[in-house]
């Protein structure tokens, strides 16, 4: 009997908790100083032969992100990190997020209409500008019919969804988003199905602007990192335009999230 107890006992904590991986394993001792010591978001941003600086020790997502790289060849990358706390009151939170609060992290992911009126800094303009006009879930790559946001009572291992997001920069394009998840992570690209213009100026063709972006649990935290990668067409001056534009709407989707991370730790 007192096997089965402790059988119970510790399929029941597992099916809980699910185990985080501590910051200082991610990164370096003076990242983690900084992104504990509450500095803002930190950046990074190269051009011509890019390679990553900042990525996490994370073997998912230095497969992902390293996949991109070679097949893409970009010559904009644009890298961003941040770390969320949180709140004081989780005083279990040393053990990881729970079952409930990795759905709800994923279901906030999913929310793509909430996009919708999303501000950032435009660094040419230098005021607030919107970042998408509309964004919402469609029903395919080549369709614009419009479909609610997909809600998860578990958490799938991959999913692919599409959307359409208009942005002032950009246009009205098509996008695909393909999620994984791990037991401690979720990680998802976007990559535009449409070519992207800067006033009428094709700038990127379909498929060469990827970004990647983790959700990583680190107990008492959250390492949010991206990275948005493009090919650009050669057009003097358009690679500066472009890596500004992406470091802005970098720290914008962060603030955004952030936004949806208070929702699911305040309620679980």
């Amino acid at each position: 009997m007192k096997r089965l107890f402790l059988v119970i006992f510790i399929f029941s904590t597992f099916t809980r908790f699910v185990f985080s991986v501590p910051l200082e394993s991610l990164v370096s001792s003076s990242t983690a100083a900084r992104l504990r010591s509450g500095g803002g978001t930190i950046f990074e941003t190269q051009l011509r032969n890019p390679a990553p600086v900042l990525l996490p020790l994370d073997n998912d997502l230095r497969r992902i992100t390293g996949g991109i790289i070679y097949s893409l060849e970009p010559n904009v990358l644009v890298e961003a990190m941040y770390l969320y706390v949180k709140p004081a009151s989780m005083t279990e939170a040393s053990e990881g997020w729970t079952d409930a609060q990795r759905t709800g992290v994923f279901n906030q992911l999913m929310t793509i209409s909430t996009m919708t009126g999303l501000q950032y800094y435009s660094a040419s303009r230098r005021a607030m500008r919107t970042f998408y006009e509309y964004s919402y879930a469609v029903d395919g790559p080549n369709s614009r019919n419009r479909i609610p946001d997909p809600v998860f009572t578990v958490v799938p291992a991959a999913l692919t969804l599409y959307a359409r997001q208009k942005d002032l920069t950009f246009g009205d394009n098509i996008y695909r988003y393909n999620y994984e998840t791990t037991r401690n992570a979720v990680y998802f690209t976007q990559e535009n199905i449409t070519p992207l213009t800067i006033a009428l100026i094709p700038v990127i063709n379909r498929g060469n602007l990827k970004t990647v972006m983790a959700v990583i649990d680190c107990g008492d935290s959250i390492l949010i990192y991206a990275a948005s990668m493009a090919k650009a067409l050669s057009i003097p001056g358009i690679g500066d335009r472009i890596s500004d534009s992406f470091s802005n709407r970098a720290q914008a989707v962060i603030n955004w999230f952030n936004g949806k991370l208070d929702i699911t730790f305040q309620s679980h």
